[in-house]
């Protein structure tokens, strides 16, 4: 199947699941909206389950994305985690897929596949990939800290790596209270302004590239 039809019937997927629970998402309907046929479903994911799967991945690999873009969208670090802070926290608000990921908290409306790797006997690439381990909330925490920390060490600043990383776990894991316990609007990017400025680290950072 092409890239794009895959893409297709994960969209229709998700669209499927805005509107009523997993359970009663029924593969035929999803393959009608995606304009293939049931069999082509089943051929490329292998079951519901496999569908569930394909789609939990796709959506963690996108908030990844968006991630790698935050930490990207500005000059100074600190502005950069603030970003990364507030991109967690739009999307978990927007996506429940992703708010599930990030909390661990999987409602009945939602698939909740086992984070561990099933067999998979599929000749898909991408199904492979996708009946492999699953993040759970802690792998999030280390994957986007450690992004950050490789993304922010080139910046300039001039702290040990512990330090660094003390930093960009604390902005993650402010970000994810957020998410736990949403708060005011702009209130995020308050939060890890304020917190990260009051790191004792401060006087070893380089002034234009100062978290």
């Amino acid at each position: 199947m092409m890239p794009a039809a895959r893409e297709s019937l994960l969209d229709a997927a998700y669209a499927a699941l805005a509107r009523r629970p997993w359970a009663a998402v029924r593969m035929v309907d999803v393959a009608a909206v995606a304009g293939v046929s049931r069999q082509t479903l089943y051929n490329e994911f292998g079951s519901k389950e496999g569908l569930a799967r394909a789609l939990v991945r796709r959506e963690a690999d996108g908030y990844l994305a968006g991630v790698e873009r935050a930490l990207g969208s500005h000059a100074e670090a600190r502005e950069r985690l603030t970003a990364t802070a507030e991109w967690m926290t739009s999307t978990a608000r927007e996506n429940a897929l992703v708010r599930a990921m990030l909390t661990g908290c999987w409602s009945e409306r939602l698939p909740a596949p086992t984070l561990s790797a099933v067999p998979s006997s599929s000749a898909v690439p991408a199904q492979r990939r996708a009946d492999g381990p699953l993040p759970s909330p802690g792998d999030f925490v280390q994957m986007v800290r450690d992004r950050a920390v490789a993304v922010l060490s080139g910046t300039g600043a001039v702290r040990t790596d512990g330090e660094l990383a003390r930093s960009c776990e604390l902005a993650v894991r402010l970000a994810l209270s957020c998410v736990a316990a949403p708060p005011v609007d702009g209130a995020v990017a308050d939060l890890v302004r304020g917190a990260l400025h009051r790191q004792p680290v401060q006087d070893r950072t380089l002034p234009d590239r100062a978290i």
